[in-house]
């Protein structure tokens, strides 16, 4: 299970300027992921795993509106979400923002179940997992954590709710409300309440259902159901004592034969310079840098610029794709490092 930094909301001290630097570490934090999660969807080959590849886009295209949410509380309390520096993007492998130094390293690496499992559930994993079978009853090993991602915004909102209505200063034409689905403009504690509880219930499903507020299961339960093979549906034959949901629904298979071989954790360092590899990751990491100086733009003033934002983000995927054609060595193929590169190369 990911350990955060209970610092982090203790250090807010029920302030204004702590509350906005916890928030603009939220929205780090939900960038963090993508990265990651985008990495092992490119090294799906298209015209396999379906079924998985659609599973984990869904997760991606709710880790962005997750971070849109997030910009959106705090543009709503008069801050500035800052998205357009190097720093802003973690540095891989290595521990998510807030995190301790002891826990989880995410990596970029190609698609495994053992990747799904020991990085991506642990990301997603809530306080106290429901557990459900497959065939018979089955459980996960989790280590206690020192914070989840649900209690740090748990307590991002009990500062929210102490504070109340009197810090929504912020520009309301600097919402977005347009450009993903379940977008809620924030205006009062009511809205960033449901922001928050949104950005959780998606991410962890609540503490007696794993189905988030669309009735879907939530990230941790749909990489679950990756890892286990398995839908996971209502209990079809239920009764007292029994689990109210199972995974019994349509086999998701995976076939590993149908994964790209690319490197893991690649650097501008593991191409040589001039190399159509090199050439190709520069050319990434200069679009992956235009996507985030026009996010950075949507949330500082800019929201009708979420369009070509979305169009960077498609042109990400056939450059990925592109990439991860190139052989680098024997039996490898390169990937994106997902690096900071303002100049176009």
């Amino acid at each position: 299970m990911i350990r955060m930094n209970a610092d982090v909301v203790r250090n807010l001290n029920y302030s204004l300027d702590g509350l906005k630097k916890s928030l603009q570490q939220a929205i780090e934090l939900e960038h963090a992921t993508i990265p990651a999660y985008l990495y092992a969807l490119y090294s799906l080959q298209p015209e396999a795993n379906k079924r998985i590849q659609s599973l984990v886009l869904s997760v991606v295209l709710e880790e962005m509106l997750h971070m849109s949410l997030a910009c959106n509380v705090l543009n709503a309390i008069g801050g500035s979400p800052v998205i357009d520096k190097p720093k802003f993007i973690p540095h891989y492998p290595g521990p998510l923002p807030g995190t301790v130094e002891t826990g989880l390293i995410v990596p970029l690496s190609p698609f495994s179940l053992e990747l799904v499992s020991s990085v991506f559930m642990v990301i997603e994993e809530p306080e106290d997992p429901l557990e459900f079978p497959v065939i018979k009853p089955e459980t996960l090993a989790a280590v206690p954590p020192e914070l989840t991602i649900g209690q740090f915004y748990d307590g991002i909102k009990k500062h929210i709710v102490h504070l109340g209505n009197s810090i929504f200063t912020g520009d309301a034409n600097r919402q977005l409300t347009v450009g993903f689905t379940d977008l809620i403009k924030v205006q009062d504690v009511h809205s960033a309440v449901a922001a928050i509880d949104l950005i959780v219930d998606q991410g962890e499903g609540t503490k007696t259902s794993p189905l988030d507020p669309e009735h879907e299961p939530a990230h941790f339960y749909r990489y679950e159901e990756i890892v286990k093979g398995r839908e996971l549906i209502a209990n079809p034959h239920p009764k007292v004592g029994a689990p109210p949901f199972v995974y019994g629904g349509k086999v998701i298979p995976f076939d590993a034969k149908k994964v790209w071989p690319v490197i893991t954790n690649p650097s501008s360092a593991s191409y040589a310079p001039g190399s159509n590899a090199f050439k190709a990751n520069a050319a990434f990491n200069y679009t992956y840098t235009s996507l985030l100086k026009c996010l950075h733009q949507v949330f500082n003033g800019q929201p009708d610029r979420i369009a070509p934002g979305i169009g960077l983000m498609e042109s990400l995927k056939e450059q990925a794709w592109y990439m991860m054609s190139i052989e680098v060595k024997s039996g490898m193929t390169a990937g994106p490092s997902f690096g900071y590169q303002p100049a176009n190369p």
